[in-house]
């Protein structure tokens, strides 16, 4: 039974969760482009103060030999010990609506048992919508607004859609979840955010506020983006001064400013963002000097606090 995947219920507090309410879904699995799941993670728990209502078994959905968890040596013994956690949690937004918050580590055993317990409570609770963000490295320039493939259900949004591929790539819990949630009638938007891919290393700031707009988009909550969006500016400000320092970077970042441009004004047609055959080039064919160049600056002593791209 899914419940054997519960290791923790509270359930008065689960007993007491209103009706109808969205559930926002974020997941960290084996690739976080931009680190977009975990700054949203981070927000949500201190913005929002999510209440759990149940905990996930670990030791049946994680392995641990994959993902250590971090312990602290103290000089002569061990002290906080620091296990994933995967949890569902009644959170709140800035004026206050409730939401259902789905957090935590993306299973690495029994999907399908996972999927079938979340599909549960979502009919359980009566989940209006279930949202989900990614993001994933693309030859986009950070000069831009960051855009996003949508999917699901929900035909609105899905006109927001930046990027509409046919492909085949290897699927994470939320893309399973969709799927089934999409199979069974449930209303289920997901964002794949497309992150500058010479930053797609470093804690990328403009992908939280990207994520909190989409979510708001999809769920009508409201989030509080102003320190998010003054980071993102000192991020960006950091950038720019780096590129600024050589002509073959800001050469290499005009290639990549008039495909995006091009693309955007193709509106779905097939243009350059991918290369002729509809592949995604390489950083040596867009941007390779500009990843040098600024690999070069992160390694410097002055730099030592500024972004750095891989």
């Amino acid at each position: 039974m899914t419940e054997s995947l519960f290791s923790a219920v509270y359930a008065e507090r689960r007993a007491s969760v209103a009706k109808g309410l969205p559930l926002v879904v974020a997941l960290s699995g084996s690739t976080d482009a931009g680190n977009a799941v975990s700054q949203l993670e981070q927000y949500l728990w201190e913005r929002c103060k999510p209440e759990e209502i149940i905990r996930f078994d670990a030791d049946s959905l994680l392995d641990y030999r994959a993902r250590r968890p971090l312990i602290t040596f103290n000089e002569d013994h061990f002290t906080d010990y620091s296990p994933e956690e995967l949890v569902l949690s009644l959170a709140r937004d800035e004026l206050g609506a409730p939401f259902l918050l789905l957090s935590g580590f993306e299973p690495d055993f029994r999907w399908e048992a996972f999927v079938d317990a979340v599909l549960l409570l979502v009919h359980e609770f009566e989940v209006s919508l279930t949202t989900w963000v990614q993001a994933i490295p693309m030859p986009v320039p950070h000069t831009r607004p960051i855009v996003a493939t949508v999917s699901g259900t929900r035909e609105d949004l899905m006109e927001r859609s930046a990027w509409k591929p046919t492909t085949r790539l290897p699927a994470s819990i939320v893309h399973v979840l969709e799927h089934r949630l999409h199979g069974v009638g449930e209303e289920v938007v997901g964002y794949a955010h497309l992150v500058p891919h010479y930053l797609a290393n470093n804690e990328y700031p403009e992908l939280l506020t990207a994520a909190l707009d989409n979510i708001m988009a999809a769920t009508g909550l409201l989030f509080a983006t102003d320190e998010a969006k003054e980071r993102a500016q000192e991020f960006r400000a950091q950038v720019d001064r780096q590129i600024a320092e050589n002509d073959e970077s800001r050469e290499m970042l005009v290639n990549l400013e008039q495909r995006f441009d091009q693309y955007v004004e193709a509106h779905g047609e097939r243009a350059p963002l991918l290369g002729d055959e509809g592949s995604m080039p390489t950083a040596d064919q867009l941007a390779s000097e500009l990843e040098r160049f600024l690999a070069e600056r992160q390694q410097g002593p002055e730099n030592n606090d500024g972004p750095g791209v891989q």
